[in-house]
């Protein structure tokens, strides 16, 4: 079945080009489609740079939901493969653990948790793994999801939820020396704290859309 990398980017020249390295070596992966979320830097031309990527350039930013949306509409890839553009220490043998589980049909979705990175972003993540950005699934499931473009940052929410509520089987997976780069460590700290408080809002307000009669 084929395969798809997509890589949602804002702002991203620092370390885009390291990912993209890993991807490249990986020979699970058959497409890799990098999609520039309204960047303003060099995310853009750094992408270009690789003759084998293919670039989707949103000149507004439309969240983390539109940016994967504009990939999965550029492939007819059955497997896809979700990355951060802020990674550092990816391998190949990262991708390959993602990919393989959902290839071979053993799941139909794997979730990354760093583990061994840092400290701060590791414990993100053991508390809350459901929004990791590092992820692998059938296609089929982001196709049956109702507005999904329009989750912004809720993306990973609007998956765990899916899942959840229909009993599909997924496996979480353990990406050792892994992390990413902190949004206190792109823009300063009060920026990325201010930038930290929205992306949770908009989780927030996504997980209440879809779900607005808890249990």
């Amino acid at each position: 079945m084929k395969s798809a990398a997509i890589i949602p980017a804002y702002n991203e020249e620092k370390t885009i080009g390291a990912v993209i390295d890993v991807l490249t070596q990986c020979s699970l992966i058959d497409q890799i489609i990098v999609v520039s979320d309204g960047s303003t830097d060099r995310t853009v031309h750094i992408a270009l740079s690789y003759e084998n990527v293919e670039v989707i350039e949103l000149l507004e930013n439309r969240g983390k939901g539109g940016a994967i949306k504009a990939g999965l509409d550029h492939t007819d890839a059955g497997v896809l493969l979700f990355l951060d553009a802020d990674l550092i220490g990816l391998k190949p043998t990262h991708v390959a653990a993602l990919l393989q589980p959902v290839l071979e049909g053993e799941a139909a979705m794997t979730i990354g948790v760093f583990e061994k990175g840092r400290v701060a972003t590791d414990i993100a993540q053991k508390m809350a793994p459901f929004l990791s950005g590092q992820r692998a699934l059938r296609r089929e499931l982001l196709e049956q999801i109702p507005d999904f473009d329009l989750s912004r940052f809720g993306a990973e929410v609007a998956l765990h939820r899916y899942v959840e509520e229909h009993n599909i089987p997924v496996l979480q997976v353990t990406l050792p020396d892994l992390s990413h780069v902190m949004k206190e460590e792109k823009m300063g700290l009060w920026k990325g704290l201010s930038a930290r408080g929205k992306m949770y809002w908009e989780i927030i307000k996504y997980a209440a859309k879809i779900n607005p009669h808890p249990k």
